[in-house]
């Protein structure tokens, strides 16, 4: 028994035996820690393609039978991962109304993995479970694009970066639509005017008056307006060019005549409305009409809203640059595409939720509108459209592209709903990425998960 503590006590030459009895666990823990990383690495790989699998569903879901759901989900699913080492995948696809509101679409996927050590331990498989979801709330999106069309977008190529921009704005709205009409956009160029579409000029909603003074013909030559016209005359004598010395010689004395042009002469372009029908978005019915103006710089007409994306598509391509700035008519204008008259506004479903949109984008401050040809009191006007806009619950963003060095614009901060929704850009590639921003932000209303 002596000699057997004295062993016990003896740690001569200890190591190799402790290390020996001690190499199993810490191999089995090394081995361990490998075939837990190669489970990791699959299953964040399953994560990834049900997560994508959910989106791609989510676009048509609601036309699919159950059978083509889960048909489609496999072939999403396998096109997006590439792990032969996940056994036995189980893919299952659902589609439900999720908890108040909307709907949800949800990728389930299972397997397992074989492990290479842990078998040592009597652990033969690791087994993995992803689910990718994507819900999607009952809001539906209408979205006015106010976009510039000044002169100076031409500086720097802007409207070739708007152009691009808004192509690729409008593809994220297209592809966030799950079904034809959750998305219309309306598109409002804008310089001094904007163009209400020459092929109205039969509409109730126009007034012709200061265009009617302003476009015809003088029964006396060199005359071009209205007032100067008829403010002459002619005697029939041509030795007496005024009236009292045509009739003191016992001549006729005849006024001239203002012969209006044909309404359908017209350019399309409306000036702003009657103040202060010009910050408000009145039915013209009942309120002041639009009035008529042959404006030289006349940009592309308007389109209200739709969701035919060529069309809108083609509209953008239109768009070219010339004129002076009035940002207030285009705000008006965008506002208006969005509620009433002259616009067809698509119906409402009072089962779903709207969210109402404006985008201004501009490179410069105010310069010209129907009464001032000064930034302050355009501004002024504006405001109280912004303000009128965001109390009607309303979401506004405002893109100022300053390319120019012109002052930080207060209107265009303070008309955006909130500091976020507000971009100062001082280059014209900056449009694109800003648009793809708002165009990310918007497809969030849409999808909630």
């Amino acid at each position: 028994m002596r000699c057997f503590v004295r062993f016990l006590k003896d740690r001569r030459a200890g190591v190799a035996p402790m290390l020996a009895l001690g190499i199993i666990p810490l191999m089995g823990a090394v081995g361990a820690a490998i075939d837990y990383s190669r489970a990791n690495s699959t299953r964040a790989a399953m994560q990834a393609a049900g997560d994508a699998t959910a989106l791609m569903l989510a676009k048509s879901a609601s036309t699919l039978t159950s059978g083509q759901l889960q048909t489609n989900a496999v072939s999403y699913f396998n096109a997006n991962f590439n792990r032969p080492e996940a056994q036995n995948l189980q893919i299952t696809a659902t589609y439900a109304q999720a908890q108040g509101g909307g709907y949800t679409i949800k990728v389930d996927s299972s397997a397992y993995v074989t492990t290479n050590f842990l078998a040592i331990w009597g652990y033969a498989q690791i087994p993995l479970t992803a689910t990718g979801t994507v819900t999607w709330n009952n809001k539906k999106l209408r979205v006015a694009l106010v976009l510039d069309n000044t002169g100076s977008m031409a500086d720097y190529n802007k409207i070739g970066a708007l152009k691009t921009a808004s192509h690729n704005l409008l593809t994220q709205l297209q592809n966030a639509a799950v079904n034809d009409g959750d998305v219309y956009v309306s598109i409002v160029p804008f310089v001094k005017d904007v163009n209400a579409g020459a092929s109205n000029y039969n509409a109730t909603w126009i007034d012709w008056t200061d265009w009617d003074a302003k476009n015809g013909t003088c029964s006396k030559s060199g005359y071009h307006d209205h007032d100067s016209c008829v403010a002459t005359g002619t005697c029939s004598n041509s030795n007496y060019t005024s009236q009292s010395s045509c009739q003191l010689h016992n001549k006729t004395w005849t006024w001239s005549t203002w012969t209006p042009k044909n309404h359908s002469t017209w350019n399309g372009c409306v000036t702003d409305r009657d103040q202060n029908y010009d910050t408000m978005n009145t039915d013209p019915s009942s309120g002041a009409k639009f009035p008529a103006e042959q404006y030289s710089a006349c940009p592309t007409s308007v389109m209200g809203l739709t969701y035919d994306w060529t069309a809108l598509n083609n509209k953008i391509d239109a768009m070219a640059a010339n004129g002076n700035t009035n940002q207030a008519i285009g705000l008006a204008w965008g506002w208006q595409s969005l509620t009433n008259s002259p616009f067809t506004i698509p119906y409402e479903d009072p089962n779903y939720q709207y969210e109402h949109i404006i985008i201004i984008l501009t490179d410069g401050l105010n310069t010209q509108d129907r009464w001032y040809s000064s930034a302050s009191p355009i501004d002024n006007r504006q405001s109280i459209t912004c303000n009128n806009i965001k109390n009607a619950g309303f979401t506004i963003y405002t893109v100022q592209v300053n390319t120019g060095g012109d002052p930080t614009s207060t209107l265009l901060q303070n008309c955006a709903s909130d500091a976020s929704k507000f971009f100062l850009l001082t280059s014209a590639n900056e449009i694109i990425t800003t648009f793809n921003t708002i165009g990310t932000s918007l497809q969030k209303l849409h999808l909630a998960k």
